[in-house]
């Protein structure tokens, strides 16, 4: 009988087993694998029953190597938890999945030095492409992007000079936006909340100021160096409605800082959007079946993720070309629902 001891170590299968259990040659083996279509439907099944068998996991890696196609792409994101992110992953798998692609992805965690750490990471699993978030790498990230050789996009913002490719929208103007709407409502004390250890949300507050500034108003703000929260949203707009009573407007500069501050109005019984208008940004789900329905600002993460995924693949296994232009806008919509109003105004929902 075989009895498993400490001493004894489970041993990987190789291609040499296989080969030694189908009957034929490891050379037979590998163009099997590789070219199914080179060997007979009956020499594939001996095959394919033997790599059953043994469990056998063929080491792409090396062979691909050898082509330099691994067929892998890099994916980089600031958080695995935050569904914004959800959206442009679903994206980069519809393409590449079906064309035969792992994607591999990683998480920074809005830290530059662990993201630092994560490009290191990926490009040493030598993807063809790689995909990351944002424009604010550090110099030693945009150097190893630089000079890694490969197509590089930069996602969900637009840079003035993109290390590569750079696909995504204008934070800056779309936080611009949001604003602009509750003035053109009419409100004159308009507040905005936001957590900036997201750069794109620190580009959102710079475009909250300018349509402040411009209107001849005061800024009101308030913010916490921490993960964006529905609880954390309600704390904030409790301490900016606390310091500023007199505030009719509140720009969110997230969904989920939106709905926190619904849900801390509901609860100081302050009617919204009757005594206080909320705009969120992203247009996340939940952003429509809240009551009130939110006004937000709508960014095309699925499609920044499906251009971005398109662009490289014709590069990858396509013609080769690149993008005429480097940076590609695919804009913002202003997504208008029950949560804003004219200040003062009898809004009655249904």
């Amino acid at each position: 009988m075989n009895q498993n001891t400490g001493d004894q170590k489970r041993r990987r299968m190789t291609l040499n087993d296989v080969a030694a259990l189908a009957g034929v040659s490891a050379v037979t083996v590998s163009r099997a694998l590789r070219r199914p279509e080179m060997v007979s439907e009956d020499l594939r099944q001996r095959i394919d029953a033997a790599v059953a068998e043994l469990g056998y996991i063929p080491n792409q890696l090396a062979s691909a190597l050898a082509s330099s196609r691994t067929h892998r792409i890099g994916v980089i994101v600031p958080s695995l938890t935050n569904g914004l992110f959800g959206d442009l992953l679903r994206a980069v798998h519809d393409v590449f999945l079906p064309a035969g692609f792992q994607v591999l992805v990683l998480n920074s965690g809005y830290v530059a030095g662990r993201e630092e750490k994560a490009i290191a990471t990926m490009l040493g699993q030598h993807p063809e492409a790689l995909i990351v978030t944002g424009i604010d790498q550090t110099e030693a990230s945009r150097r190893m992007l630089e000079q890694a050789a490969i197509p590089v996009v930069q996602t969900m913002e637009l840079a003035d000079t993109p290390i590569d490719i750079n696909i995504g929208l204008s934070q800056r103007e779309a936080g611009y936006a949001a604003t602009k709407f509750l003035i053109d409502l009419g409100h004159r004390e308009i507040g905005q909340i936001s957590v900036p250890l997201d750069a794109r949300a620190r580009q959102r507050l710079v475009g909250y100021h300018r349509a402040i500034a411009e209107a001849g108003l005061k800024p009101m703000t308030t913010s916490i160096e921490r993960a964006s929260s529905f609880p954390l949203g309600a704390q904030l707009f409790g301490e900016l409605h606390e310091r500023h009573p007199a505030m009719t407007a509140v720009f969110a500069g997230n969904d989920n800082l939106a709905l926190g501050a619904l849900f801390e109005c509901h609860r100081r019984g302050i009617r919204v959007p009757e005594d206080m208008s909320i705009i969120g940004f992203n247009d996340l789900e939940f952003s429509e079946t809240a009551y009130p329905s939110l006004t937000t600002v709508a960014t095309p993460r699925y499609e920044i993720g499906l251009k971005s995924a398109e662009v490289l693949m014709e590069i990858i296994r396509g013609s080769g070309r690149r993008p005429r232009e480097a940076r590609i806008d695919l804009g913002f919509r202003l997504v208008e629902r029950q949560s804003t109003a004219p200040p003062g105004a009898s809004v009655p929902i249904p």
